[in-house]
């Protein structure tokens, strides 16, 4: 048998045995194994293979092997390739789920969001991407995938990959002219259409406001993770972030319909 490894970050403990993990279970897990066995047959090995539930109710999956970034994000996370290859990663990712959207019941940890296009993974950040160097590899965490429209997901990851957060907010980097060209070079290898970048500081706006609904309602709920980030202000983060985007959102805009 392996050691096991308590693996760092999110809010949940993740053990690593071997080329496996554990994770715990909920609800949704039926959802979520659907899906990924689902990327499996398309041929899609950016996400992990699932091998099935242990006794005491955790999921056992893959080990992607790779880095993953926590916050301040890591030179190699920051770099121009991890923006355009995680760009193009979550392109192919949403591709590979355009038919099993249209046919997804519920089921899922988050209710569905019309119009259902793809499954949204709802999380595409630095800490739930694998890199390899500076090249995106992985996509890990799929506990709050749900269907939805491709810009829920493009949206959220423009937030966390250019980023498009306050200079108060250590979990971005950039002046206002940096972020809005790495917004559209997200966009531009995503192959974003002009109708997805003209609504897409909008779709920012809408998404870290659900966000910050989210983690309240689950801190209230008794969950200490989303209690813990709740004291430490990540709310008050979020909100700040989308003062920052609605008050550069000319410059913003300007740059994203510059591309495509």
């Amino acid at each position: 048998m392996s050691a096991e490894e308590v693996l760092i970050g999110g809010v949940n403990e993740v053990v690593r045995i071997g080329n496996t993990v554990r994770r715990p279970t909920g609800p949704w897990t039926p959802a979520v194994h659907g899906l990924l066995r689902h990327l499996r047959e398309q041929g899609f090995t950016a996400a992990p293979a699932v091998h099935g539930v242990t006794d005491d109710g955790h999921e056992v999956l893959d080990f992607i092997p790779g880095e993953v970034s926590n916050y301040p994000p890591t030179p190699a996370a920051r770099s121009a390739q991890a923006l355009t290859s995680a760009a193009r990663l979550l392109r192919a990712y949403h591709d590979c789920t355009v038919d099993y959207a249209a046919a997804a019941g519920d089921g899922w940890m988050l209710p569905a969001r019309s119009p259902v296009e793809v499954i949204c993974h709802s999380d595409y950040a630095p800490h739930n991407c694998v890199l390899s160097g500076e090249e995106v590899v992985g996509i890990i965490d799929f506990d709050t995938a749900h269907p939805g429209p491709r810009l829920w997901d493009v949206a959220y990851a423009v937030y966390r990959w250019a980023p498009l957060t306050a200079p108060a907010n250590d979990s971005g980097f950039g002046a206002v002219a940096e972020q809005a060209l790495r917004a559209r070079q997200f966009c531009d290898a995503y192959g974003l259409d002009v109708a997805g970048r003209a609504g897409l500081i909008d779709m920012v706006v809408t998404r870290l406001h659900a966000l910050v609904d989210f983690m309240r309602a689950q801190a209230q709920a008794g969950s200490a993770a989303f209690a813990s980030h709740v004291a430490d202000g990540h709310d008050r983060l979020y909100l700040a972030d989308v003062e920052h985007v609605l008050g550069h959102r000319a410059a913003l805009e300007r740059e994203l319909l510059a591309g495509g």
